[in-house]
């Protein structure tokens, strides 16, 4: 029974359909191409130090398994590579944090780099998306176990149950609904979206009702780096995240918090880290970098890309423009999907909304032209990580309608700015197949680079790679 418990827990974290009633169409189409989003105040006088302590160290879900379970198997040895930690941290994963819960019971939960944590060649890059989870299995049966398993150990009176039992509650009200179809595709919003719906607005107490519908269609994206964060006006790829960005990167707490007491206590550590996020820096391109042709790309760049991805280099800009699906073309299912779910009147009649400093979701029909710091490492390539490399980005008609990777990091192209990968046409729904006729993760639209000669496309690149 430990033993499963652990897996249940260990396939959750490391991970974190039948197909009806994809939301349709949105019929009001704005009349503006291009809309810039105004700032908002921030809590900008944070510490960095104390941010990045509070994601590795602190108790930002409030909830978790009971170390205890796992304390013997974990602590035989060092596993925690990234960050060095002391403490019984030292012995988890760098992407799970061990903590006290509210009454004093050691937990373990997973962490912010569970989903913000990538790998290149191997190598790890705090703030860079994980583009290599799979949420293609189910986990309610190792969310109903690891419930089962925690009562039977301590019984449902315990110190212990107590400290699981928000966790155990979202986990299972939550798992049913993350399951995706495609392989790196990361089921954040609706993570947040099934937890929410179980949690009153007022104070985030438990419901046992669900207080809002669900689409039976999971839909999910590519995980936006974190280095951005500092340029942005408003979050998520469709600009709905608006006002005070600490409430806002603090969402993943309700899968563990037991109320808005405890959110109110959590969420003084997002200042912090938001101050870690401001300082943060995108990785250099690790590789010799053509200086004419790099120079001609960017001639090509402020001519064709920069009014809406902004400037780079000694004066930077960036306009924060959201982009309507009728000019960019992209997949539209994600923001259909947005504008359809009930947690936005939730969400506006919530604690976050309703308590100062104010956070909010006001969804547009378009998506946020991103900045591109580091995109040389950011690859698969849209909002919904459809397009393999830059070189596919900018030819749409060379991007594969199937394609296969084989998950390990290593397989980086050089040539081509992305993931190395095979054509999969005729390839079956096994292995690492990203299928991009599935409702929500087309690869259509972004058109802009198709009209480059090859030595200009091959140029553009090379500037890209500066950023």
């Amino acid at each position: 029974m430990k033993k499963l418990l652990i897996t249940g827990l260990l396939a959750f974290v490391y991970a974190c359909a039948a197909y009806k009633g994809v939301p349709s169409a949105l019929t009001d189409r704005p009349e503006w191409k291009t809309l810039p989003l105004p700032a908002t105040p921030q809590q900008l006088d944070g510490d960095p130090e104390a941010g990045l302590a509070f994601l590795i160290y602190g108790n930002y879900l409030g909830t978790g398994l009971p170390w205890r379970i796992v304390e013997k198997r974990f602590t035989k040895k060092v596993n925690d590579t990234l960050w060095q930690r002391n403490g019984p941290n030292a012995h988890a994963p760098y992407l799970m944090n061990v903590f006290e819960a509210a009454n004093g019971v050691p937990v373990l939960n997973g962490n912010c780099f569970t989903c913000h944590a990538g790998a290149i060649q191997g190598q790890l890059i705090p703030g860079l998306g994980n583009s290599f989870s799979d949420y293609r299995r189910s986990f309610k049966p190792l969310a109903d176990m690891t419930a089962l398993g925690v009562s039977l150990r301590f019984g449902k009176r315990s110190p212990e149950w107590e400290a699981f039992e928000d966790f155990g509650r979202y986990f299972r009200k939550m798992s049913p609904h993350i399951r995706t179809g495609q392989p790196g595709a990361n089921p954040a919003f609706r993570l947040a979206e099934a937890c929410m719906m179980h949690r009153n607005a007022g104070d985030l107490s438990y419901s046992k009702e669900p207080l809002y519908d669900i689409s039976p269609y999971p839909v999910a994206t590519d995980v936006p780096p974190l280095w951005n964060v500092k340029k942005k006006n408003a979050l998520y790829y469709d600009g709905i995240g608006r006002g005070d960005f600490t409430k806002l990167i603090f969402q993943a707490s309700v899968l563990g918090i037991t109320d808005s007491t405890a959110a109110r206590q959590a969420v003084t550590g997002f200042k912090d880290v938001l101050a870690w996020l401001h300082a943060l820096e995108p990785p250099k391109y690790p590789r010799e970098i053509d200086p004419a042709s790099a120079a001609q790309g960017r001639l090509i760049f402020e001519a064709k890309c920069s009014r809406c991805h902004g400037t780079y280099g000694d004066n930077p800009s960036y306009p924060n423009k959201v982009v309507s699906l009728d000019v960019v073309k992209t997949d539209p299912v994600y923001v259909n999907y947005i504008h359809q779910s009930g947690i936005t009147q939730w969400y506006n009649s919530s604690w976050f909304a309703q308590s100062e400093p104010r956070s909010w979701f006001e969804p547009l029909p378009g998506y946020i032209a991103p900045p591109l710091d580091g995109l040389w490492a950011t690859a698969p390539y849209l909002h919904n990580g459809s397009v393999p490399t830059l070189e596919a980005l900018l030819n749409s008609p060379t991007r594969p309608l199937r394609w296969q990777r084989s998950g390990d990091s290593n397989d980086y192209d050089w040539e081509n700015v992305g993931w190395k990968y095979t054509d999969a046409k005729k390839a079956k729904k096994k292995g690492w197949v990203y299928d991009t006729t599935l409702p929500g993760y087309g690869n259509q639209g972004h058109t802009f680079g198709d009209d480059l000669s090859r030595e200009e496309r091959k140029a553009l690149i090379e500037y890209l790679k500066t950023l």
